[in-house]
């Protein structure tokens, strides 16, 4: 990113003098990320209307769009304030600016920033620059090797600022009384000469920034000097999304009386009782009476959902087995039966890449098609983030180029390797549309949702395209829970795409079709096998791709195609597995009314003993058993005994 300039070397060209209104004020890049950036217009006359102008952005430089628009800004209906001053930016610049941008959404340069007399609609996306209806412009760079020529000749303008490529202070560029600019401290909302009505501003707290349902939130509204001559009137508006006024109890107008700094205002946020996920309250106070301004504004609240939904299977990180049953229709598998080698790899990808049945959706679709098969299962207002194996509200999807605190979509057999492309870089289309989709359709593993995962922003890009095992094996210190999870993932890929390979060793970031490591992925497949997680994953992505990751239902399949069984036959009946009771899982616990028991794949007993060692229950069990115990409160230890191996597990029951 551009750092700011320290000073500007030349003065800008200054198009109409003695116009009523001029561009005063612009900081186009900020330090770090861009989130206080904005515009500032000033009027000869104060509470100058705008109707009737547009500030409009256009690209510098000497190829691709140079000297057309990427933004317009339509400035029908509001007016400058008692200074004549008219602030556009962010919603993090202080004081609140008038109209609100998002987030980088002014260019570093070398580009210009003009008004003109005409709408927003005479400037759609590239539209040519012109003096024509030009009221004033301001170029700027960031140095003098790099200049908006093009688009300066258009407009007439001879010179342009110059931006300090070495810094890392924040600067604006102000426009002095005779015309020129200069370079300094930012003065949003201020006259950049200090002279003017010195206004009252007003800041906004609020008790917290995250509260649950049925919680209560105080905003305190706090100004500089005491109100004079009339009550400071507060209007409030907090909609936002699914966020209502269903969804608050309390009045949205105060006011500070004369006399007074400041009021403070309560709501309380409503439990309607029913499942809405998580919502975000965005607070935001109307225009002031003259002579106040707003320090801040647009406060986002996070609300917690109380009666968000519970599966009865785990997380990753604490998993359960066989609670969720796979949903392939008889005979899905079939075909498979008694082949081996290179046939058995070719008739899977029969199954899993049949043209005549298969679907793709686009890239966008994904995020609707994460935030249920990847919902934490301990809260459906949440997705659960592979790597981190942690959860994370479905709120915190990455929207902007920041990932800090944000999820976002994780190839597991990364794009550059895989070479995907942009075919299906499109807007959401829901499921219901489509186009069917081959072993030879690289493109569709851009959105293929059986190698899409949830990630941590930050640690996805930590990863990038990183082989696993050899290079990338998570953030330091988490359990792994995900590790088979990428491996049968990868393995899928390997199958379903012509092309794709999972190959041992590490092979270079740029090499296409190649992913490693082979041996770690193998040994991850078994040390990590499949959950209700994953299996609840694979049902779901089958409703939309009408494929399924077969490694998922068949785990030990993977050794048949690329592991140590490979060129022997496979049949289903070998995918039965031995008894392991590190699979085991009793729940609830503590214990109320029943015990569930899940992962015993073979018949078995259980038995319940007290404190005192004497056996109090016994029931012959199997796998998703489900047992209504009568005891009294206390602790007793549960024993399974199967094939001669015995299982004990110390649980609580309450009553």
């Amino acid at each position: 990113m551009f750092k700011k300039l320290l000073q500007i070397t030349c003065f800008f060209a200054v198009l109409s003098t003695y116009s009523q209104v001029v561009i005063n004020e612009i900081d186009a890049d900020t330090p770090g990320t861009d989130t206080k950036e904005f515009i500032e217009l000033k009027s000869v006359t104060a509470n100058f209307s705008l109707d009737g102008y547009v500030l409009v952005f256009l690209n510098g430089g000497s190829t691709g769009t140079s000297n057309a628009s990427y933004l317009a800004l339509d400035l029908d209906g509001y007016t400058t304030d008692i200074n004549g001053l008219f602030l556009i930016g962010n919603n993090q610049v202080s004081p609140t600016p008038t109209y609100i941008i998002p987030n980088a959404s002014i260019q570093n340069g070398p580009d210009v920033v003009a008004l003109y007399q005409a709408n927003a609609s005479d400037f759609p996306l590239n539209t040519i620059g012109t003096s024509s209806n030009l009221i004033d412009a301001v170029a700027y760079s960031s140095s003098t090797s790099s200049s908006p020529t093009a688009i300066m000749s258009a407009l007439g303008i001879t010179t342009f600022g110059i931006d300090n490529t070495n810094s890392s202070a924040n600067t604006s560029i102000q426009r002095n009384n005779d015309g020129t600019y200069t370079s300094a401290t930012p003065t949003p909302g201020q006259n950049n000469d200090g002279s003017g009505v010195v206004l009252n501003h007003v800041t906004i707290t609020a008790s917290a920034t995250t509260v649950n349902e049925g919680d209560t939130i105080v905003f305190t509204f706090t100004t500089e000097t005491p109100v004079v001559g009339s009550n400071l009137i507060i209007n409030m508006v907090v909609n936002n999304g699914t966020f209502n006024l269903q969804d608050i109890n309390g009045t949205l107008t105060t006011f500070i009386p004369v006399g007074q700094t400041s009021i403070s205002n309560s709501l309380l946020i409503v439990n309607d009782g029913t499942n809405e996920g998580d919502e975000e309250l965005l607070l935001n106070v109307q225009s002031l009476q003259p002579g106040f301004v707003l320090n801040n504004n647009y406060l986002l609240i996070r609300i917690n959902e109380s009666n968000f939904e519970v599966k009865p299977w785990g997380t990753p990180a604490n998993p359960t087995y066989g609670v969720v049953a796979p949903t392939y229709p008889a005979g899905y598998y079939s075909s498979l039966e008694g082949l081996s080698g290179a046939a058995l790899k070719q008739a899977l990808q029969n199954i899993i890449a049949n043209p005549q049945v298969v679907r793709a959706h686009t890239y966008a679709d994904i995020w609707e098609i994460l935030k249920t098969a990847d919902q934490n299962p301990e809260n459906s207002s949440q997705v659960w983030l592979i790597y981190n194996e942690t959860p994370r509200s479905k709120l915190d999807q990455q929207a902007t180029s920041s990932i800090v605190g944000k999820w976002n979509r994780e190839h597991i057999y990364c794009q550059s390797r895989g070479n995907f492309g942009d075919w299906y870089d499109t807007s959401a289309t829901g499921i219901n549309n489509y186009v069917l989709s081959n072993a030879s359709d690289i493109a569709a593993g851009l959105s293929d949702a059986h190698h899409l995962r949830a990630a941590d922003g930050q640690e996805n890009s930590s990863r990038g395209n990183r082989n696993y095992g050899v290079d990338y094996n998570g953030p330091t210190g988490n359990p792994g829970s995900w590790k088979g999870d990428v491996a049968r993932a990868l393995f899928y890929m390997a199958v379903r795409y012509n092309g794709l390979n999972v190959v041992n060793g590490n092979p270079v970031d740029n090499t296409i079709g190649q992913i490693g490591d082979l041996t770690t992925l193998l040994s991850w497949n078994q040390q990590d096998t499949s959950d209700d997680f994953e299996m609840n994953r694979n049902n779901y992505i089958y409703t939309w791709q009408m494929n399924r990751n077969p490694f998922i239902d068949y785990p030990s399949l993977v050794n048949y195609v690329f592991g140590a069984n490979y060129g022997q036959p496979w049949f289903s009946s070998l995918a039965t597995t031995e008894i392991n009771f590190d699979k085991i899982v009793l729940y609830p616990n503590p214990v109320n009314d029943y015990l569930s028991i899940t992962g015993l794949n073979t018949k078995g007993t259980l038995e319940l003993f007290n404190t005192l060692g004497e056996k109090v229950f016994q029931s012959d069990i199997e796998n998703q058993h489900q047992i209504n115990l009568n005891l009294q409160s206390g602790v007793y230890f549960a024993k399974i005994s199967s094939e001669n191996k015995n299982f004990t597990k110390k649980i609580i029951i309450t009553n």
